[in-house]
């Protein structure tokens, strides 16, 4: 199975001059959404992950299913103000300002092996920001593992230059 035949390509969205890749199709079908699951597991096998925290919304689809398969615990990464308790927080610069993702204090004991799990990784601002999140409440960031990357914005070389390892299903150079 192509699971790029999966993903939905919309020109010119959000705006003119970007190509949305939309997940949304691959999670409604049932067999290349475990087939996504069981291949973003696979190269896990083996190894101690503790928890797996997504990135709010996606992340939260495939991580949750990923940390059910690993037998793991899962750790909602939220925008600022969602979290009900205590909470680190990591600002990250996006095209046009700036956001805030955050973590519960108690989502990590330190030492804890964490995989970061999300849809699409691009230029990396929220995956960087995830992983220097995790590391404040004390995670060891395994890995990091994404369905689509998109090479050219040079997303996954940021999170290999943080020494964490990436994996990605499918990749669109050129965007």
């Amino acid at each position: 199975m192509n699971l790029a035949d999966h993903i939905r390509t919309i020109p010119d969205y959000p705006k003119p001059g970007i190509v949305f890749r939309d997940v949304t199709t691959l999670f409604a079908d049932a067999r290349a959404f475990r087939r996504a699951v069981d291949e973003l597991v696979q190269p896990l096998a083996g190894a101690k992950i503790d928890k797996v925290a997504g990135a709010e919304a996606r992340g939260f689809i495939l991580g949750g299913a990923v940390a059910h398969q690993l037998s793991a615990g899962f750790i909602p990464l939220r925008k600022r103000g969602k979290l009900p308790h205590r909470t680190y927080a990591v600002e990250y610069a996006l095209e046009y300002g700036s956001d805030a993702i955050e973590m519960h204090h108690d989502a990590i004991r330190p030492g804890e092996r964490v995989l970061f799990v999300d849809d699409l990784i691009a230029t990396g601002g929220t995956a960087v920001a995830a992983v220097d999140l995790l590391r404040q409440g004390g995670a060891e960031v395994a890995a990091a593992a994404f369905v689509i990357d998109l090479p050219d914005l040079g997303g996954a070389g940021r999170l290999r230059g943080l020494d964490v390892p990436v994996t990605a299903l499918v990749s669109y150079p050129g965007g």
